[in-house]
């Protein structure tokens, strides 16, 4: 009974290993088009623009404050103690609202890289589905999940020019 059985898992075995073999896996950098590709240059070139305006906008905004908090503190003696405490209640309330409009600043910027990644990862996925398909390609991992694997089946070199061809620039909004 006990060779009837390890006979059977024998014979198991060599059919799923030759199963295993007629399969092709790749695996692909995805970070390294992300980084490297023409549309990941542009999307990066863009929202290095938009947080170098909203820095210089908000440098000015902060020295304005500053300067309006000096202001105070230079008037704290001819002020009122009454007006001196509503002065401020309101810069403290500008300062207030000028870190909330930082906050929503950030966060507009981190939506715009989620969005623009998305889109490129979006019109990446015909490339890959046509890539595997003209190369009998079972299965296409990224690179970041493999421990080791040989350089051989490394696709993203071969991709990433294919990408550079089809997908010239991804707009942000």
């Amino acid at each position: 009974m006990f060779k009837k059985l390890l006979i059977i898992n024998f014979f198991f075995l060599i059919f799923t290993l030759s199963y295993a073999e007629e399969q092709k896996i790749v695996y692909l950098n995805i970070e390294k088009i992300m980084q490297n590709s023409i549309a990941g240059k542009s999307i990066k070139k863009q929202l290095e623009n938009l947080y170098n305006k909203n820095l210089d906008k908000f440098k000015k905004n902060d020295e304005i404050l500053k300067n309006k908090e000096k202001k105070l503190i230079s008037q704290k003696n001819i002020l009122s103690q009454e007006d001196f405490q509503k002065e401020l209640t309101n810069l403290r309330s500008e300062i207030i609202d000028f870190q909330k409009e930082q906050a929503r600043s950030r966060e507009n910027i981190n939506k715009l890289r989620i969005d623009a990644t998305s889109k490129l990862i979006s019109r990446l996925s015909p490339i890959l589905q046509e890539y595997a398909k003209k190369n009998s390609i079972s299965l296409i991992l990224q690179k970041k999940n493999i421990i080791m694997g040989k350089k051989e089946i490394e696709i993203t070199d071969e991709i990433l020019s294919i990408t550079n061809n089809k997908i010239k620039d991804i707009k942000i909004n």
